[in-house]
């Protein structure tokens, strides 16, 4: 399931709606690029992304902006600073005969501007923050490597580019 934060901004590219878009604004296709995907697309996303995780149960995936994700940090992970997406995995938790298998947030925000940076649009960066929160049994910062091969393999059968994990390692290294 999606969740909109109603303070969430879907399409803040500038002069959307103007018939003249100002001089300088983003183009067309960029504009595209930026726009946040529609639930439903995401929704199918998620289904095919826990099917290859084999994780299931009902996941929330709630798009939200970088303040609700500081504010979710800081109280949960005791980090007082924004980040892309946080995980709430579920332990047994059943309601109305169905399974809860967690909870995922992620800051479009974020998104959008990680994006940019990569290449690519909202929607991909979306699925590769998806992605990464649905394998909240590993945790990347302590697992020897397992959660980064894990996310390699899944990426590539489901058609995304380098994922968070590689990012990171390559941030500051000359190629």
């Amino acid at each position: 399931m999606i969740l909109l934060d109603p303070d969430l901004d879907p399409d803040p590219t500038p002069g959307r709606n103007s018939a003249n878009p100002p001089a300088g604004s983003v183009s067309a296709s960029r504009s595209r690029d930026l726009r946040l995907p529609s639930t439903r697309t995401l929704s199918r996303f998620l289904t095919k992304a826990q099917a290859a995780v084999r994780l299931r149960g009902q996941v929330t995936v709630l798009l939200t902006t970088d303040a609700a994700l500081r504010d979710l940090n800081r109280r949960f992970r005791g980090k007082n600073k924004p980040t892309d997406v946080l995980s709430f995995p579920a332990e047994n938790l059943v309601q109305n005969q169905e399974k809860i298998a967690g909870d995922i947030a992620i800051s479009v925000e974020t998104a959008r501007r990680q994006g940019t940076a990569c290449g690519h649009p909202l929607g991909t960066e979306l699925k590769i923050l998806m992605l990464h929160g649905l394998l909240a049994g590993y945790d990347h910062e302590f697992d020897a490597g397992q959660m980064r091969r894990r996310e390699r393999q899944l990426r590539s059968r489901l058609g995304l580019p380098q994922g968070l994990i590689e990012r990171a390692g390559t941030r500051g290294k000359q190629p």
